[in-house]
């Protein structure tokens, strides 16, 4: 007999884990699957980024890590901070995690009692939802209308605040979506915050310099609401550097030690070489990220593009990331003669059977409308893919 925790049943499975692991079963047995599932660059590690943690290895960084990360490296990201973002977080308000997933939950873990209201815009990333329920607190939806390029309007935000709401979380670029609040737009957000004390905002920028039309702006960048503003970042999309396992936060002094206080007890200071391969990546010419960014705008214009030719696929245009989030209410209801599409999760399973194209559908997302495309592959696989995909939809009827 299993005696599992309450806490662990009240979890889902991630979503987007869950295809990319049917994805590879599939491809084991010999099936020619096309992964658009998983955010993840297809780019390498630069040369640069891997040479130094060959090095780290050589200077022998083989001994426990402090717990917030190394002295240089949360200074180099202080000044990251301060050149890119336009925020001053000194070192101390900065600590060093496994990757931008594990910062949200210690930040989630730190400020949110039970029953604390959490607001989340939908769509929104996967893991948000669970990990405050992992929390005990409570998720507040918020739905971004494709209409309105997936954005919540400020007055959706002002009604759903209640003497209960502790957090939002915030992210522009966004996963699952590609959309990007412009300037104006933050501001209307950042002053509804201002008057409601006590509450705070994480804001997860770790798409930050994927960005095709406009500018990044972050949070915290707007002084009057500095002191309630969680800044989530990281090294895996900017850099390819997925697997490194690097995230960070910048965040007020009590938020910082809160966190570190939290990490001492759960996974101590993280990979001491990952580090400092990460402290060479931040410290880069950005070279690389404008390379990346140049074949993901054409993959964008691309994948974009072929979508809008299939009947009934109603597509927005990303701004930013790499994703695209077609809307799919067309094909719900409708049956190949043995498959009926109920939902999106229907849809996607649909499509890997008969398409053998992995996607994600959209209820994970908080958008059971739509499904995600990841458009981080080459060019050859995404028309390859968008051809089976439209070749599979046009036999529902």
């Amino acid at each position: 007999m299993e005696y599992l925790s309450d806490r662990i049943k009240s979890l889902s499975v991630s979503q987007t884990l869950a295809m990319a692991q049917k994805s590879r079963e599939l491809k084991a047995k010999g099936f020619d699957i096309i992964s658009l599932s998983l955010g993840e660059p297809d780019f390498n590690t630069p040369d640069y980024i891997k040479e130094a943690a060959k090095k780290a290895i050589d200077d022998n960084y083989s001994k426990y890590p402090p717990v917030p990360g190394y002295d240089d490296f949360r200074e180099a990201i202080s000044l990251k901070f301060k050149k890119e973002n336009g925020i001053n977080y000194s070192p101390d308000q900065i600590v060093v995690s496994a990757g931008a997933k594990h910062s949200l939950i210690n930040v989630i873990l730190s400020i949110v009692n039970p029953g604390d209201e959490v607001i989340i815009l939908a769509p929104y990333w996967v893991s948000y939802y669970d990990q405050i329920i992992f929390a005990e607190g409570k998720p507040v939806v918020i739905e971004g209308k494709l209409e309105n390029d997936f954005k919540i309007k400020p007055e959706q935000l002002e009604s759903a605040i209640t003497s209960k709401t502790r957090l939002i979380i915030f992210n522009s670029p966004s996963n699952p979506t590609g959309m990007v609040y412009n300037r104006n737009e933050m501001e209307k957000i950042a002053r509804i915050i201002e008057k409601h004390e006590g509450l705070f905002i994480i804001s997860d920028e770790i798409y930050e310099h994927i960005i095709f039309e406009g500018e990044h702006v972050s949070m915290a960048s707007f002084d009057f609401i500095y002191d309630r503003v969680i800044t989530v970042n990281g090294v895996s999309k900017g850099y390819a550097m997925t697997g490194w396992r690097i995230g960070y936060i910048g965040a007020p002094l009590w938020i910082a030690k809160a966190c570190n206080k939290l990490q001492g007890q759960f996974t101590s200071g993280v990979c001491s070489i990952a580090q400092r391969a990460a402290l060479a990546a931040i410290q880069g010419t950005g070279e690389s990220q404008k390379k990346m960014k140049e074949a993901f705008l054409r993959r964008r214009n691309l994948i974009c593009g072929l979508l809008k030719e299939i009947k009934g696929m109603k597509v927005n245009i990303p701004q930013g990331a790499f994703y695209v989030m077609p809307d799919i209410s067309y094909f719900l209801g409708k049956t190949d003669g043995v498959t009926k599409i109920n939902n999106s999760d229907d849809f996607a399973l649909y499509l890997l059977d008969k398409a053998q194209v992995a996607i994600v559908g959209g209820d994970a997302f908080g958008a059971p409308d739509c499904f995600r495309i990841s458009y981080a592959t080459s060019d050859e696989l995404l028309i390859e893919a968008v051809k089976r995909i439209k070749g599979a939809l046009e036999k529902l009827k």
